[in-house]
């Protein structure tokens, strides 16, 4: 839905105010290591470089800010850590592309990493041991497997909630589904060995937090020991075949498809298997947790009535045409897009141009595996020239459907699945 936020290049936000923008886009507390994470490689003589100066390898474009290794489309949001969304019309594909990924990072990526020195270790006090792999380890020790798994942050569409939320203002980008080639969790959990009375699984990934103290952990969160141990829950180092980008957790991270996307760690280098529930950074207070009953918009909610977030709902994106079409009278119009719904599959999708009024079903079709993405499409008429709006709404299979409006409110403005609608001028 339409967003008040605009997108601006690199050269508006140095003119408004440089120290700013360096702020904005590379961090306020630790410029050199933010900059060198969007740059890909350590600013050696950073230390002597002028305030307020934008590197020569950015200083060229005259694009909109651009994230190395990504889309060029991708809107980064005036935010800091670095966090960018894709467009809905560049989310058309199928299988989503790398570099058309969203990015949500806590803190800053590490860099210069070496793949083949990468470890991760294993245990905790429900694991029976504690083991050592190394990604040549984990390749050779375990079987692999390739699954195509929805992503989606918990913030995702957070820009629509009024009163307004703090955090990452998303409109409808924080979402994708690529394929992902890793190793299953359980299988390594099994090798380590998991005692009775385990309850959760934790992460801890290599990134620094954003103040540079190394000593502090930017976000440890994690999933009950059921869902970790489902045969689609990844230990991932490739996206699409190819080795993930470094801002999507290169060289190896967690992936839980449904869950919300800060449940599937980047840069793993530690699972803790606990006998309680997980409590590293970002999973107590109010972080990835709603109201457990409805609240008014507003209202100030104890923290002990805040559950925590597990499967995603139901939700849909029109990717084509994209939003602001001028198009022929008389002509049919191809509609597409996607819908998930978090553990469950989507049933139905319906579409809809005279503001929800009436509906029309779309073809649907099956997910490729448990927890992708499914693809629907339709060709609709329009009775008359002038302006219209497309609507899509989905239906998961336990019947439970998108509200036409923004769902219920939540301090962190979490779980918006509000129908997507897009702009058609018919002339």
């Amino acid at each position: 839905m339409p967003s008040s936020k605009r997108e601006r290049g690199l050269h508006e936000l140095y003119r408004e105010d440089p120290e700013r923008a360096q702020a904005l886009v590379f961090g306020r507390r630790s410029f050199l290591a933010g900059i060198s994470a969007v740059l890909g490689a350590e600013v050696v003589f950073g230390r002597f470089m002028p305030a307020g100066l934008i590197p020569a390898a950015l200083a060229e474009s005259t694009e909109p800010f651009l994230i190395p290794g990504k889309d060029p489309g991708l809107v980064v949001l005036n935010d800091r850590p670095l966090n960018a969304e894709t467009p809905p019309h560049l989310l058309d594909d199928p299988v989503t592309p790398a570099d058309r990924l969203f990015v949500r990072n806590n803190g800053i990526p590490p860099l210069a990493v070496d793949a083949s020195q990468w470890a991760l270790t294993i245990g905790g006090e429900s694991a029976k041991s504690v083991r050592r792999y190394t990604l040549a380890d984990l390749k050779q020790r375990f079987k692999t497997h390739s699954y195509q798994l929805t992503l989606e942050c918990g913030g995702n569409g957070r820009s629509e909630f009024n009163p307004p939320a703090r955090g990452n203002q998303w409109t409808t980008g924080a979402v994708g589904c690529p394929r992902w080639t890793g190793v299953r969790l359980r299988d390594v959990l099994k090798d380590v060995g998991v005692k009775d009375d385990a309850v959760y699984i934790g992460y801890y990934g290599a990134d620094t937090h954003l103040s540079g103290d190394p000593s502090k952990v930017v976000i440890s969160r994690g999933v009950p020991i059921a869902k970790a141990m489902q045969k689609q829950s990844l230990i991932a180092w490739a996206i699409n075949g190819e080795d993930m980008p470094i801002h999507n957790g290169h060289p190896l991270r967690l992936v839980f498809g449904g869950w919300p996307a800060s449940t599937s760690g980047k840069w793993l280098t530690r699972i803790s298997v606990r006998d309680r529930e997980h409590d590293g950074p970002k999973m107590g207070g109010y972080s990835y947790r709603v109201p457990c009953e409805p609240v008014v918009p507003g209202a100030e909610v104890p923290e002990q009535d805040m559950c925590i977030i597990e499967s995603m709902p139901v939700k849909s994106l029109v990717t084509y045409p994209r939003s602001g079409l001028v198009h022929r009278a008389g002509q049919d119009l191809e509609l597409r897009g996607h819908a998930w719904a978090g553990d469950h599959s989507v049933s139905d999708v319906d579409i809809s141009i005279d503001f929800g009024q009436t509906w029309r079903p779309a073809r649907v079709r099956k997910p490729v595996n448990r927890l992708a993405w499914q693809q629907w499409s339709m060709k609709i008429e329009f009775p008359h020239k002038g302006y219209y709006e497309v609507w899509a709404r989905a239906t998961d299979s336990s019947g439970i459907m998108q509200p036409m409006v923004v769902p219920g409110w939540n301090p962190r403005g979490y779980l918006n699945n509000a129908t997507h609608r897009i702009a058609v001028k018919v002339v």
